[in-house]
């Protein structure tokens, strides 16, 4: 039983961190404090239950994700927010939960061999983004698939949009583009274009004037906490995906 109240306990402030990720690309310390004050009932409930052992364990299951995400933080590959919401999460459910609902056992799965609950979110948490670049090829060749396919690379992580659409928002133009002889020349850079109010006067001017097409290419800033809730919830009732198609492939 208290394993579910650990995790439902959880799940309000993870679905509200990840409504501010897609309105403010921001989750606010306040949040995950909160969180982190509502799970340490469940933190003490464990400590005088289990003791120095459990004490050992959740330092240790902490230090490791601690290590972990500030690596991958001071490396840019996700966000602060997103580091502290792992970290909180493997204070208030170190090892795996095991709820047991009615014949079933979750997770259903089993359990992994590195037995770190919050390590096997964020695994699951990168498997799952894959699903966006797939989505948004799908989307691409099902609505505009003549201009799309001409930069077939392009599909996977971003779109077309109008440029009589053109707003600024959390997502940025893939492509820079400078006047040339012949007109406007676009190119792909990593960081992108900022499309600034500046950005979308000249483009629009230049489309009005006949020296551009009609959209340009750019790609969405996916919130990380939508595929870290996902993957909270999948570790939960199903368990570890890269462990399980790991163990898969090498039954073949």
């Amino acid at each position: 039983m208290i394993e579910i109240l650990k995790v439902l306990s959880c799940m309000p402030f993870l679905l509200y961190a990840c409504y501010s990720d897609i309105k403010t690309r921001r989750v606010a310390n306040e949040v995950l404090v909160v969180m982190f004050g509502v799970g340490y009932i469940f933190i003490m409930h464990d400590l005088l239950m289990f003791g120095l052992p459990y004490l050992i364990r959740n330092v240790l299951s902490f230090l490791f994700i601690f290590a972990f995400v500030y690596i991958l933080f001071q490396l840019g590959a996700f966000g602060g927010a997103d580091a502290k919401v792992l970290m909180v999460i493997s204070l208030i459910i170190p090892a795996y939960p095991l709820i047991t609902l009615g014949q079933n056992v979750l997770p259903i799965s089993g359990v992994p061999p590195i037995n770190i609950f919050a390590f096997s979110v964020f695994a699951n948490s990168v498997l799952l983004t894959i699903v966006v670049p797939i989505g948004l090829f799908t989307y691409n060749l099902v609505t505009n698939p003549k201009a799309s396919l001409k930069n077939p690379l392009y599909m996977f992580i971003g779109y077309i949009m109008p440029i009589n659409e053109l707003k600024k928002g959390h997502f940025r133009m893939m492509e820079s583009y400078g006047r040339t002889k012949e007109g406007v020349n676009f190119k792909f850079t990593r960081s992108g274009t900022e499309i600034t109010s500046n950005v979308i006067y000249e483009l629009q001017s230049l489309y009005k004037n006949g020296k551009i097409e009609g959209g340009v290419w750019v790609t969405p800033g996916l919130p990380f906490m939508i595929p870290i809730t996902a993957g909270f919830i999948t570790a939960v009732v199903f368990g570890d995906l890269i462990f399980y198609l790991t163990m898969q492939f090498m039954m073949l």
